[in-house]
C-alpha cells in the first residue's frame, strides 16, 4: 500500500492551482472536467503520481467556499531552509500565518502557510528531531 493523494475542496480552482504551482512550486499534473457531475479535478505535486503522493484539488461547480470544520489539521512539506522558503513564498504572494522558528516545546524549525481557501501547510526543516 501507498498514499496516493490528499483531496481538498476549493472555491476557485484557478486561484488554487496558481498558489500550489506558482507559490509552492508544484506542477499541475492533470486537470479534468466532469460535466455530468458538475465538478473539476486538478492534481498537483512535486513529482509524477506513479512515484509520489500528490494533492487533488476538487472544484464543485458553483461552490465558492467551504467550512473547514475542526477535524482538518494541515499538510506538511519538507523544505531545505524554512526561513528562505518563507521569504520566497512571501515574495510570490503567499500568506505566512506562523513565522519560521523553533517548534514550541521542541527543536524542529517550522512555519505555516495558508492557501487561498485557508488550508494550512506546514513547512518543516529536514533535520527535525521532534
Amino acid at each position: 500500500m501507498r498514499l496516493l493523494h490528499t483531496m481538498l475542496r476549493v472555491g476557485d480552482l484557478d486561484k488554487s492551482i496558481a498558489f500550489y504551482t506558482d507559490v509552492l512550486g508544484m506542477t499541475l499534473l492533470r486537470r479534468k472536467d466532469y460535466p455530468d457531475g458538475q465538478f473539476t479535478l486538478a492534481f498537483v505535486g512535486y513529482g509524477d503520481e506513479a512515484h509520489n503522493s500528490v494533492i487533488e484539488l476538487t472544484y464543485n461547480w458553483g461552490v465558492d467556499s467551504y467550512e473547514q470544520g475542526t477535524g482538518y489539521g494541515h499538510i506538511a512539506l519538507e523544505v531545505a531552509d524554512v526561513y528562505k522558503a518563507c521569504d520566497d513564498i512571501r515574495a510570490r504572494g503567499g500568506k505566512i500565518t506562523r513565522e519560521p522558528g523553533p517548534m514550541k516545546h521542541g527543536s524542529s524549525i517550522l512555519a505555516f502557510v495558508e492557501d487561498p481557501d485557508g488550508y494550512k501547510i506546514e513547512l518543516l526543516s529536514p533535520s527535525r528531531a521532534d
